[in-house]
């Protein structure tokens, strides 16, 4: 396939709202929970890089609380009206070829953001020259190709079918330069870019209710594009969407993997 442009998942699309609230109930848990160990507290000044929907940003602006700031900025800010309030500004903003929206920072973090941005370099490389000294940069990112599978159990021929559409997804995302193993290198990458006391984990579902209502979402997002990719039938998708709601498939995500370091 010729190389496209542009992001595969558009935010304006109906089914985006739906992946919002998946990522929300699967990965803020998480993201918090690291939040947390990296110390925010009141007066705080935030970056939240590629902010999507208001979560994450409404999150942060309660524990900075009216002392504190908080900077939520994305290329399509359309679903960040919930979280547009002080200590929020909402910024519209590409990561990968503007400057930062400021410096100083105590925290920036992207959550899901990097792997789709072309210039990644320069995005990672903004993100940590916005930093005080001392200050932390938290990075989450999916790893499609360390764990490519959406039914990792694949006996029967729903599962198969759907890996099958799995890897449909993956050839699209490739196909718009998202970098399918950047999860794996965060680690390293943080430290290349002298960050210091650096550390990583990861998280992945095996199966939940907000899994299914992901793969429901992004199917139905891709469907055109997978048909005319001709990597599925409009048949086949069906088909898909059929066994996904019986409710027995067990679904699951790539894994996302979170990096943490200190600005020295």
């Amino acid at each position: 396939m010729a190389r496209s442009d542009g992001y595969l998942l558009d935010n304006r699309q109906n089914e985006a709202g739906e992946r919002f609230d998946a990522f929300t109930a699967l990965f803020d848990p998480t993201t918090f929970r690291h939040l947390e160990g990296l110390g925010i507290g009141p007066g705080w000044r935030c970056w939240e890089v590629g902010a999507g929907g208001p979560s994450v940003a409404s999150w942060l602006a309660e524990k900075v609380g009216p002392a504190g700031q908080v900077v939520a900025t994305d290329i399509d800010t359309s679903r960040l009206t919930a979280a547009a309030r002080p200590p929020v500004e909402i910024r519209v903003h590409d990561v990968g070829a503007e400057e930062p929206p400021g410096e100083g920072f105590d925290l920036v973090h992207a959550r899901l953001v990097l792997v789709h941005v072309p210039d990644r370099e320069r995005a990672l490389r903004n993100m940590v020259e916005s930093l005080r000294p001392g200050g932390r940069l938290l990075i989450e990112d999916a790893d499609p190709a360390l764990q490519p599978l959406t039914c990792p159990d694949e006996y029967g021929p729903e599962q198969r079918l759907a890996n099958r559409l799995r890897r449909g997804f993956r050839e699209l995302l490739a196909d718009r330069g998202a970098d399918l193993s950047y999860g794996r290198k965060l680690p390293r990458l943080l430290r290349e870019a002298g960050l210091h006391d650096v550390e990583a984990d990861a998280y992945f579902p095996v199966a939940s209710p907000a899994c299914t209502a992901l793969e429901t979402a992004t199917v139905r997002q891709i469907r055109a594009r997978l048909v005319a990719a001709g990597l599925a039938t409009d048949a086949e998708i069906d088909q898909h969407l059929a066994n996904v709601e019986t409710g027995t498939m067990d679904l699951t995500t790539a894994p996302m993997i979170s990096a943490w370091g200190r600005k020295g």
